[in-house]
């Protein structure tokens, strides 16, 4: 296929589009799993908590190989790897449909993340370089929107299908989005490379990989009775040691895997701070939302996604006011007061019962899907507002890392305390009376996380917002 050349305007918008291809896919194929975990459970013979696997380990092979994926875009060409990454996430796609069992499963799944750990960075990097500094909030939201359909999409259509087909095939749904994203890239993207690429800093790789991936495994683990306690300790250790070792040569070497010393940026620090707080709040929701409303309700797979797919409805729909709201009240005061707001949003869910009106509920998610949206575009730009353009593909593979690592947390913290809990009370983990406890907790982070959002400078960022936006 040859490739077709645009112009910058036509470029500015194509691009995020194209990109948003790939995050639709990889958004629907999470949220869909979400809704599908209780069925899921019952055809492999496992208990629902011990599923948390299945989402955990996607996420933490994306920690793992995120890294990897800017020096590979920079070494080979964005579109290349942009594109191979698409193949590996189908074809992973396709062996989750398959599995027979919570292990394998678990495997297909690694194989996804490999994907997804090139796909969503790599795709990122492509737009930071095409778009002008000046209209990325207004690039962010033309990308965001169309990845936000899979939230939309995903719970009801993974109800939809676990109920009245198999839970196999919201897996091979990705299929024909990942031939459509194969002929855009390919027609479309221009294979982007930086000049002068380093060496891959192969040390730091067998550091900070096995580092994480050994910590992040021994957490999961943790109380699910699927490995011994000796075994369980290890990994924790071992993979906090491999961390910290990873951390001291990171700061000696002149092109380390993941540039710890962008922290020195205000900005960037901040963001990935707070970010990663408020993420790992908000990240324990789509485990703990269809568990609820499934096994604690007693509603169907697609009455459950039904009911979740009313937050994805908020987030598309603030898209159209972030730019604005963050002209009139700057990024400092948008992400302290919205996180606040989201804190309580998050903590609705903890008073809903039985008879608790569907209207009220649709309401309280609408309005969460709307205040966390603006969270993350505030969140995704004002990251980016100090780093150089020499720095980007470090700058967006550092947040990838810490956005999936945030994610896999949530879900990891809401498992355990769910086990807590039941353990404490004399019920089981999953009993209905458990969840109120952890809704709490983890809308706690988020309301944590806008005492470090105050850190900001009132004008930080201002410029990404008051100049005009490119359309």
């Amino acid at each position: 296929m040859a490739q077709i050349t645009l112009s910058a305007p036509r470029l500015t918008r194509v691009v995020p589009l194209i990109v948003a291809v790939a995050l639709l896919m990889e958004n629907i194929d999470a949220s869909v799993l979400s809704t599908s975990l209780p069925a899921m459970a019952v055809d492999l013979a496992t208990d629902p908590i011990h599923l948390k696997l299945v989402l955990t380990s996607y996420l933490l092979a994306l920690a793992v190989f995120i890294p990897a994926s800017g020096w590979a875009a920079d070494r080979f060409g964005a579109r290349t790897i942009f594109r191979a990454a698409i193949v590996v996430f189908a074809l992973g796609s396709i062996a989750c449909g398959l599995s027979q069992n919570l292990w394998q499963l678990v495997v297909a799944r690694i194989l996804q993340g490999i994907g997804g750990a090139m796909m969503v960075p790599v795709g990122r990097l492509i737009l930071l370089r095409t778009v002008p500094r000046e209209g990325l909030v207004g690039a962010l939201a033309w990308l965001t929107v169309p990845a936000l359909l899979g939230p939309v999409m995903g719970p009801p259509l993974g109800g939809y299908i676990t109920t009245y087909f198999h839970w196999r095939w919201i897996f091979w749904i990705n299929l024909p989005l990942a031939v459509l994203g194969i002929v855009l890239v390919t027609l479309l993207i221009p294979n982007i490379r930086e000049t002068g690429t380093g060496r891959f800093d192969l040390k730091g790789f067998v550091l900070a990989g096995p580092g994480l991936a050994a910590f992040l495994t021994g957490l999961t683990l943790a109380g699910l009775n699927l490995a011994p306690l000796w075994g369980i300790l290890v990994l924790v250790h071992g993979g906090m040691a491999l961390t910290f070792a990873f951390v001291r040569h990171a700061l000696r070497v002149e092109e380390p895997l993941v540039d710890l010393r962008l922290l020195k940026l205000a900005t960037f620090r901040i963001s990935v701070g707070a970010g990663s707080l408020f993420r790992v709040s908000v990240g324990a929701l789509p485990f703990l939302l269809p568990l609820m409303f499934q096994l604690g309700f007693g509603l169907t797979a697609f009455a459950s996604g039904a009911l979740t797919f009313s937050s994805g409805l908020g987030a598309m729909a603030m898209k159209f006011a972030a730019q604005p709201l963050l002209r009139r009240f700057g990024f400092r005061g948008v992400l302290m007061g919205n996180a606040v707001i989201s804190g309580v949003l998050i903590l609705g869910p903890a008073f809903f019962t039985q008879s608790t009106p569907v209207a009220m509920m649709v309401a309280v998610l609408v309005a969460g899907g709307l205040s966390r949206s603006l969270q993350f575009t505030a969140i995704n730009a004002i990251g980016y507002a100090e780093v150089t353009a020499a720095r980007l593909s470090s700058a967006t593979s550092f947040t990838a890392v810490l956005q999936q690592l945030s994610g896999s947390l949530g879900i990891t913290l809401a498992a355990m305390v769910l086990e807590i809990c039941g353990a404490v009370r004399g019920t089981s983990a999953l009993d209905l009376g458990n969840f109120a406890f952890v809704f709490a907790l983890v809308a706690g982070l988020a309301l944590a996380s806008a005492a470090i959002f105050a850190r900001l400078r009132p004008d930080a960022g201002q410029s990404m917002v008051q100049a005009k936006t490119a359309r």
